[in-house]
């Protein structure tokens, strides 16, 4: 099985990014399924339901989120009707929402979870992610041997932890969050893995957002999410391949630059 996974999807521009991108990959790569990372696809942070839509209509088949989950009131009150988009899997039993589901691709079958790590995420409460993995893994093997975990977490050490974990429990595990793409991506024991497959969006840019906006942040303490990035914008992520039993044959990071015109895409960019 061929996945693409789409590193995380930040503002208007990485929704354009992915827009003019996606196509020219999905012709090269042919991937049998495409997930894509959409936490701070609206605005900068979160995800709401027509992003979320507009999305799933471009090509991508699942749509992981992370700490912003819950940021978008209109996404949250129909979540459990939208089965496309996976919240972190370890949040409390009574959230909204799936934190993993099997799909079908074509005559074969892919598990798809997301966690969330425990570091630096003071607006949301989530459990050791570590503590329920095995479960969680023997429960998704039960149904495919094709099991993709987006670790959303801000610590290095701890995806590298889960990594070290789950080697030869699943397919792959797919670091998220920093929208820093690293040139780590390894595989072990049929695991693949990368400790974050980096952002779509601006390149030249603070993690996708407007560089002036984030040196006011930091001087004032004020946050300010209203200006977008338009620099240079580019899909990035990984391409991976999987055999039958679930174990990973390569993993290739991607960037795709794209040429941008602000004053053309703002307007056709849905919120």
């Amino acid at each position: 099985m061929k996945i693409l996974y789409i590193a995380e999807i930040t503002g208007k521009a990485g929704v354009y990014a992915l827009k003019k991108a996606l196509p020219e990959i999905q012709k090269q790569k042919k991937p049998d399924f495409v997930i894509a990372c959409a936490d701070g696809a609206t605005g900068g942070n979160g995800l709401g339901r027509n992003h979320a839509a507009y999305i799933h209509k471009l090509g991508v088949n699942v749509l992981t989120t992370g700490e912003c989950c819950f940021y978008k009131k209109d996404l949250t009150e129909n979540i459990d009707k939208t089965p496309y988009v996976l919240r972190p899997g370890n949040l409390n039993i009574e959230a909204p929402g799936a934190g993993s589901r099997v799909y079908k691709s074509g005559a074969s079958k892919i598990a798809v979870a997301v966690l969330l790590g425990q570091n630096s995420f003071g607006r949301i409460h989530s459990n050791n992610p570590f503590s329920g993995l095995p479960a969680l893994l023997e429960r998704l093997r039960r149904e495919t041997p094709v099991v993709i975990i987006d670790f959303h977490a801000q610590a290095t050490a701890e995806k590298q932890t889960l990594f070290a974990m789950s080697k030869g429990s699943c397919s792959a595990i797919i670091g998220s969050h920093s929208r820093i793409q690293t040139a780590d991506e390894q595989i072990a024991e049929g695991t693949a893995f990368i400790t974050d497959a980096g952002r779509t969006g601006s390149s030249m840019s603070v993690n996708g957002c407007d560089t002036e906006s984030r040196i006011k942040e930091y001087l004032s303490g004020v946050p300010d999410w209203t200006r977008d990035a338009w620099e240079k914008p580019e899909l990035q992520g990984i391409f991976m391949e999987i055999d039958e039993n679930g174990r990973a044959l390569n993993i290739e990071r991607i960037r795709v630059p794209v040429e941008s015109n602000k004053e053309m895409v703002e307007d056709n960019i849905a919120e």
